[in-house]
């Protein structure tokens, strides 16, 4: 569903945002002043705080998953490049700014000049931006600026209203490109970006764009709102990341709890940040860093985050040898994962919230013989709803089993592989989160 459709005031947002465009010399907050501002806002934290209001975890970007032709040479990414993405924002305000990530980039990052827009039509995933609510990006009152290997970098911030839902197109132009091959990007966005040669930041259209199914550097969008709007990330693999779900769609399960949250008011201002990746694990690094080693960077350190959900450790149970043995070490080393999480998270101010671990019947890489991985994954989700170290637990193994053969999902849920979802199984999930964790 179109965000147009869902937000009818958009068209006048874009109308909104198009005048502050042209009568940039009255606004509150120029962008030659952004720096300035930010000091007025940090100078008065009583008056509101910043928000994550969409996230991607950053992850070292594999071969096939690189840049398409002719964007990806031998030594450089994306040189004389421009890259055009669309985010989906959970939480409105009035001002915003970006995050980009060079977390395991080989070299540094310059970027040469960034805008944002509203996408035309309100689409995710579309290439074209409505006409006149462009506005440029800076950095320390800077065009551009070049990002260290392993660094971030926040921009300026921006006078841009967004409404909640809102679908928001980021377009970056590099001149050079990125020196190296490794790159930071979020493979698993199930969003079309858009690239073409040459400096088009401000075009309206991107004719003869080459589409891609990535995002990349972006990692974070901010607003600045009251201090009683908070953030929930949620840590996950790709049963988060939105295996099986639509390209475009916005119809993962934390997708669709935002949406169920915005049709009632008194959850209608809670951030919801999903920091998945497909093939992610609690306990080793896989596709990315495991949750340990990135809890630090993609919860803790994640602006206005008060909450946290944990819905993941199927990926470590299915590598794991099957066998009694391993599959008991692998449970007990995951319940002690857990403990850690819960207990820096909360030394943080940050509840957290357990989600149990969806069954895997009948997939040919996770069901063994003799169903040892079975029983692990059982004793997991056994200690998640009986030991009453989460603040919450969310039974979403409950939510989608069969029950007539509860090793398995639920057909109607099943994406075909009996390990993920369809977006009616999402859908399933995010019907389970009670929605007074949010009130």
């Amino acid at each position: 569903m179109s965000t147009g459709r869902r937000f009818p005031g958009l068209l006048a947002l874009g109308a909104l945002v198009a005048a502050a465009v042209l009568g940039a010399q009255a606004t509150a907050l120029s962008v030659r002043d952004s720096g300035t501002a930010g000091q007025e806002t940090a100078a008065a934290p009583e008056r509101g705080h910043w928000v994550h209001t969409w996230v991607a975890m950053p992850q070292l970007t594999e071969p096939h998953n690189m840049p398409p032709d002719p964007f990806t040479g031998d030594d450089v990414v994306l040189a004389d490049t421009t890259l055009r993405q669309t985010v989906r924002v959970t939480v409105g305000a009035r001002q915003l700014r970006l995050r980009f990530s060079n977390a395991f980039g080989g070299a540094a990052l310059p970027i040469t000049a960034v805008s944002v827009a509203l996408p035309a039509g309100g689409e995710a995933g579309a290439g074209a931006i409505q006409p006149g609510t462009a506005r440029p990006v800076t950095f320390n009152g800077k065009a551009g600026a070049e990002i260290p290997v392993g660094a971030q970098l926040v921009s300026d911030p921006l006078p841009f209203p967004v409404a909640a839902g809102t679908n928001l197109s980021v377009t970056t132009y590099l001149a050079d490109g990125q020196a190296s091959t490794d790159i930071t990007s979020h493979p698993g966005s199930r969003t079309t970006s858009h690239l073409l040669a040459g400096n088009h930041v401000t075009d309206a259209d991107l004719p003869g764009a080459t589409p891609t199914n990535h995002w990349y550097f972006l990692s974070g969008v901010e607003v600045w709102t009251g201090r009683d709007v908070t953030g929930t990330v949620i840590v996950g693999d790709s049963l988060t990341d939105g295996r099986g779900s639509t390209t475009n769609g916005n119809d993962r399960w934390p997708d669709q709890l935002f949406d169920r949250l915005q049709a009632d008011r008194r959850t209608s201002d809670a951030a919801i940040l999903n920091q998945a990746a497909g093939g992610n694990r609690v306990l080793r690094d896989g596709l990315g860093p495991n949750v340990l080693a990135r809890l630090d960077r993609d919860v803790l350190a994640v602006s206005g985050a008060r909450s946290l959900i944990v819905f993941e450790g199927v990926n470590d149970i299915g590598t794991a040898e099957p066998t009694e043995a391993a599959q008991k070490e692998i449970a007990d080393d995951l319940i002690a994962a857990y403990e850690q999480i819960i207990d820096r998270a909360h030394a943080q101010g940050i509840r957290v919230y357990g989600a149990t671990l969806l069954p895997f019947g009948g997939n040919a890489s996770y069901d063994d013989p003799d169903g040892h991985r079975k029983f692990a994954r059982q004793a997991v989700n056994r200690w998640i709803r009986t030991s009453h170290r989460f603040d919450a637990v969310l039974d979403f193994d409950a939510a989608v089993r069969d029950p007539a053969r509860p090793e398995r999902l639920l057909p109607a849920a099943d994406e075909g592989d009996h390990l993920h979802l369809n977006p009616t199984g999402y859908r399933m999930l995010a019907d389970a989160v009670p929605a007074r964790l949010f009130r």
